[in-house]
């Protein structure tokens, strides 16, 4: 049996429109069972984003992951037409499984203006050229696990070592990852919805990771078991420039706070250039799993 073709990353972003305020989508896997919450994020953009006239783009977007998304199942998309104004518009989607709201979104969008600039400097950090591709490690580790994953396939990741040369010192109680993404496949220069749909998909590949780089590392570096319990809670993105999701960003990540079985983690954006961007901050439900012992035989 041969396995059906990857899906490109334009795949990974379409929807079907239904009707008016009314699209349809499906998701692959993230977790096992769970539909990957950066590509339902990443559609509900695009619902709200196919229901302005051109001339508006998004600025910032606001989600909450209710509930687990069935990848098995198709979801729909509702958008609801919040504010039409002269500079700026506001859409909310809702994504809806079996009847019940698995995901809420809200997405600002505004007309371009001249204004001044100012922002942070992209630390001087090896380039993606100069790190290892971490999938076929993965492939080999786990065949069957990476034959499943057609979403991530159709990206580009590049992992900075943390002792590497140029990273910023690591502040005491603030673990930091750094890592270079991309659409390994070509997307339409000309859409620039698409590319912040697309940029919303990766962000969700490694923020959460962060808040848990304390008890282990991100799933494409690691074999065993996992130590924990990691799910998206919401998760926030600003827009400051424009950009290409298919040529590589680096994402800058910290996580300063984790409590009360949540995790925060900050993420940051630059282009190949140093430009900043975008900014996302994402919360995780974070609990670490209690190992399983052994049950003893019962005495004779």
């Amino acid at each position: 049996m041969t396995d059906a073709p990857a899906a490109t990353f334009l795949d990974l972003l379409q929807i079907e429109e239904l009707e008016q305020n009314l699209f349809r989508g499906r998701c692959h896997a993230g977790a096992p069972l769970r539909a990957f919450g950066g590509q339902v994020a990443a559609q509900a953009l695009t619902a709200g984003g196919r229901t302005l006239e051109p001339g508006r783009h998004v600025h910032s977007l606001h989600g909450y992951f209710l509930r687990p998304g069935d990848p098995a199942r198709p979801i729909v998309y509702q958008v609801e037409r919040i504010r039409d104004g002269r500079s700026y518009a506001t859409r909310r989607v809702t994504a809806v499984q079996r009847g019940e709201a698995i995901f809420t979104l809200s997405a600002s969008f505004k007309s371009s203006e001249v204004s001044g600039d100012r922002r942070r400097t992209m630390p001087q950090v090896p380039g993606p050229e100069e790190l290892p591709d971490p999938f076929p490690v993965w492939a080999e580790a786990d065949p069957e696990d990476f034959r499943k994953a057609a979403g991530f396939r159709s990206l580009d990741i590049r992992f900075i070592p943390s002792d590497a040369k140029g990273l910023p010192p690591e502040c005491e109680g603030v673990p930091q990852q750094f890592v270079w993404l991309r659409s390994a496949s070509p997307l339409p220069a000309d859409d620039p919805l698409l590319q912040v749909c697309a940029l919303t998909y990766l962000s969700d590949l490694t923020l959460a990771s962060t808040t848990a780089l304390h008890l282990q590392p991100h799933r494409f570096q690691r074999h065993e078991p996992p130590r924990i319990t990691l799910a998206s809670l919401d998760h926030a993105m600003w827009f400051h420039r424009p950009f290409r999701a298919d040529q590589w960003l680096l994402f800058a990540q910290r996580s300063p706070s984790v409590s009360d079985g949540r995790g925060l983690a900050l993420g940051e954006f630059y282009d190949r250039d140093g430009v900043l961007v975008a900014s996302a901050v994402q919360e995780t439900l974070l609990r670490e799993r209690k190992p399983v012992r052994a049950t003893r035989p019962p005495q004779e």
